[in-house]
């Protein structure tokens, strides 16, 4: 434990130096913010890992946990101060972290290791763990995850997605989790960093069935485009219980198999089809458990992540078609790039407002399922275009792997794919 608190007091000198070196900050007059929340993120670091030890120290048993809804009027979007220095250290992250890795990432079709030493060193999984757990979560933060995804997806989408497969696991049990479950796991991910989990779910048609077998299940079936399957520790699987869906938290044993599957885009992520032989199970949630919420829930992450990368091109094309002369003028001149980089604009913001509206219903314990799918609809149609018109507005281009948006493009394709695979 106390090696964790010298990583993360390294990881966090380490980034500050880094960010403190950069012009950038003071062009955009973002050191103060960023420095404000990197303090207070080791400050609450420092925390969880003490209140984490003395929980496991102590031997008492972890009691289930259901964060209360938030308070905050219903339709007030504003976001906090803490969420504001969250968004601003988020973004820095992505710029000076998640970029860089990502071309090669994509490449060589591999989840860079060093970026779990930073997750690791950031304390990235505690802001999904309750306090009473030694995390920062007081309260349902689902906008906040929401912030998250959407401001490291400015760096890249597909290592995002990767980063965010634990977070979102540990969300998924914070909220659902049985108190047998969140006995056993939460402490878990809490005392030992490195361990790493990831989904298997898909919404409909369930191939996968479960069944009853001296009190546990048992699960037999496969899943594809599972995110880092190979290197997953635990797995939320979702199966046929008796004809209604069900999401079983699993264990990585001999009775799990993993084949490379890889995807158009998602490179980085190392996606697989995993199978299971009469792998042993356990449910996730009690009586409380609603599956519903739980896809939307997944739906609206990757919906965050979409608008991030979406953001990520705009920024881009917007450089690319300043710089870019043709007949002795930027591109940029032309009405019709101008055009298109102004209806980016446009969707973006609708995306967001779209998302916000149903995560904010959903944090204040309100139906939200036709909000979220209203979101999903919208970010699948309109991301994809802005990924296509972001290829076109390079030209050729964008058509090779020398500029991002070729990669963006293809990643962002997932967003109309993949229902879950992530949770707010």
């Amino acid at each position: 434990m106390n090696n964790m608190v010298n990583k993360a007091q390294g990881f966090g000198l380490s980034i500050l130096t880094k960010i403190a070196g950069s012009e950038v900050l003071d062009q955009l007059k973002l050191r103060k913010f960023v420095e404000k929340s990197l303090y207070q993120s080791s400050k609450a670091g420092f925390k969880t890992l003490s209140q984490t030890q003395k929980i496991l120290k102590s031997g008492q048993k972890i009691q289930k946990q259901r964060l209360p809804h938030q308070s905050k009027s219903l339709f007030d979007l504003n976001l906090t101060e803490e969420q504001q220095m969250t968004c601003n250290a988020m973004q820095q992250f992505a710029k000076e972290v998640l970029y860089p890795l990502a071309h090669d990432a994509d490449q060589h079709e591999l989840f860079p290791h060093e970026l779990w030493q930073y997750s690791t060193d950031l304390g990235l999984n505690f802001y999904a763990l309750p306090e009473a757990l030694g995390g920062v979560a007081s309260e349902q933060n689902i906008v906040s995850n929401i912030l998250i995804a959407q401001h490291l997806a400015q760096g890249d989408f597909s290592l995002t997605a990767g980063l965010l497969s634990t977070f979102s696991v540990i969300n998924a049990i914070t909220r659902w989790g049985s108190e047998q479950i969140q006995s056993e796991y939460l402490g878990a991910f809490a005392e030992n960093p490195e361990l790493k989990a990831t989904f298997a779910v898909n919404p409909e048609q369930l191939r996968t069935k479960a069944v009853a077998h001296q009190g546990h299940y048992l699960i037999r079936g496969q899943k594809t485009l599972v995110l880092l399957g190979e290197s997953a520790d635990l797995y939320l699987v979702s199966a046929d219980l008796d004809g209604r869906a069900e999401v079983f938290v699993v264990q990585r044993d001999s009775t799990v198999t993993a084949k490379k599957s890889p995807a158009m885009g998602l490179k980085a992520t190392e996606t697989v089809t995993l199978k299971f032989e009469n792998t042993p199970a356990h449910r996730l949630g009690d009586a409380d458990f609603d599956y519903r919420a739980f896809i939307d829930l997944g739906n609206l992450m990757w919906c965050a992540m979409a608008v991030g990368t979406c953001e990520a091109v705009k920024k881009y094309c917007v450089q690319y078609a300043n710089e870019r002369i043709a007949f002795g003028e930027p591109i940029s001149h032309r009405q019709s790039v101008a055009f298109m980089i102004a209806d980016m604009a446009i969707e973006i913001d609708a995306m967001q407002m779209l998302i916000l509206n149903a995560a904010s219903l959903a944090e204040s314990g309100q139906d939200f399922h036709r909000e979220a799918y209203l979101a999903r609809l919208l970010c699948a149609e309109k991301s994809m275009k802005i990924g296509t018109d972001g290829v076109q507005i390079l030209g050729g281009h964008g058509f090779t792997k020398e500029h991002p948006v070729e990669r963006w493009y293809r990643d962002l394709r997932a967003t109309a794919i993949l229902h879950s695979g992530l949770h707010a």
